[in-house]
């Protein structure tokens, strides 16, 4: 239920921190169903991790851009990353696409997610979000009535700024009906034989938010071991970084930390 503007501040903060000399160009993303694409015509459904990704590339062919040399995505665009990565060595997308050299997966479980080992916090908002009227009276009386139900004033809030006005009401930015479809998708998809087997000149880089609840000890031993097979630095087509001091909000809970992980990588490219 985010969108593209909650990673303004951290895109241009590591824009500034790339060298000045390299000529990065960076694109923020709305995913269907999400910020400014909820209204876009011709994105059809269904609306799953595949389709998700097909956007992103039709989005490079439609503007004539060269393929991304990095891709980064959160939560649920972490999978949309992993998709978009698979899609793209199956040749989905062409034989003009190239596969980007580095793809960043962030606090995003790369394997089926089983709804009873997680907090269900998502579960309960999207649960929540169906139940209520579909002209909101204000954000105000959103924050209150959702705090009221017990949930965070800060996750309220956040929740609040989804809201866009209509008339002398609010109305949800998002496409809530879709996005229950992405998640529904988010959960079952699996894309552990990826990260077992990268794609030749691909390097994916998962990080994990340290006092994130996403997940759990038996997923945590499985990417350790995965990072620990390779041999030496030039063998590491998977990497796996753990942000302190961070939950699931890497952007928001630790961006200097998330700054300090990414631009070193990225600059290793020019």
């Amino acid at each position: 239920m985010g969108s593209s503007r909650n990673w303004r501040s951290f895109s241009k903060n590591l824009a500034n921190s790339l060298s000045p000399s390299s000529d990065w160009k960076m694109t923020l993303v709305d995913l269907r169903n999400h910020g400014r694409s909820a209204g876009l015509s011709g994105l059809q459904p269904p609306h799953d991790m595949v389709n998700a990704a097909n956007d992103v590339a039709n989005l490079v062919k439609s503007q004539g851009w060269s393929w991304p040399e990095v891709v980064l995505g959160h939560s649920m665009g972490g999978k949309v990353a992993l998709q978009y990565a698979t899609s793209c060595a199956r040749g989905d997308y062409g034989t003009s696409a190239k596969l980007p050299k580095q793809l960043w997966v962030l606090d995003s479980v790369p394997g089926i997610v089983d709804p009873e080992e997680t907090s269900g916090e998502v579960e309960k908002v999207l649960e929540t979000l169906q139940k209520l009227p579909k002209l909101i009276p204000s954000r105000k009386w959103l924050v209150d009535h959702l705090t009221n139900l017990g949930f965070s004033r800060s996750l309220s809030e956040w929740l609040g700024t989804n809201l866009k006005k209509s008339g002398e009401h609010e109305t949800w930015a998002f496409d809530l009906d879709g996005i229950i479809q992405m998640f529904d998708s988010y959960r079952k998809m699996d894309y552990w034989p990826l990260l077992e087997h990268p794609p030749k000149g691909m390097e994916i880089l998962i990080v994990r938010a340290e006092d994130s609840d996403r997940w759990d000890s038996r997923i945590i031993q499985k990417l350790e071991s995965l990072d620990s097979q390779k041999h030496d630095e030039s063998d590491c087509k998977l990497t796996v970084v753990v942000l302190p001091k961070s939950g699931h909000w890497v952007h928001v809970d630790n961006p200097k930390g998330l700054l300090e992980i990414v631009t070193p990588k990225m600059a290793s490219l020019v």
